[in-house]
């Protein structure tokens, strides 16, 4: 039964901060979730921040947090994050 729970998808909902837009975050994301094949969505919002929603095991979202912050000219500062009900749905996108 432990192994079952470590295999479920979750879903957070993310806030980004820091240097997170015109430094291609988004692309980068969307790019890395087809990679890790992690589902969702991102955005940049009005107030300079990024907010994003990523489907997957945990393992494979903290593994694309990590990759992410790893882009040359992004630099993530803070990180606000929760816990969402899952969704059905079969890909990644940027949203504008």
């Amino acid at each position: 039964m432990e192994e079952l729970t470590q295999e479920m998808k979750i879903r957070k909902h993310f806030i980004l901060t820091g240097l997170v837009q015109g430094v291609g975050l988004r692309y980068r994301a969307q790019h890395l979730a087809r990679l890790l094949q992690v589902t969702g969505w991102v955005k940049n919002t009005w107030d300079g921040c990024v907010e994003m929603e990523l489907q997957g095991k945990e393992q494979e979202i903290a593994n694309f947090l990590e990759r992410l912050s790893m882009g040359n000219f992004i630099r993530i500062e803070g990180v606000d994050a929760k816990e969402i009900p899952v969704r059905e749905e079969n890909g990644f996108c940027v949203k504008s």
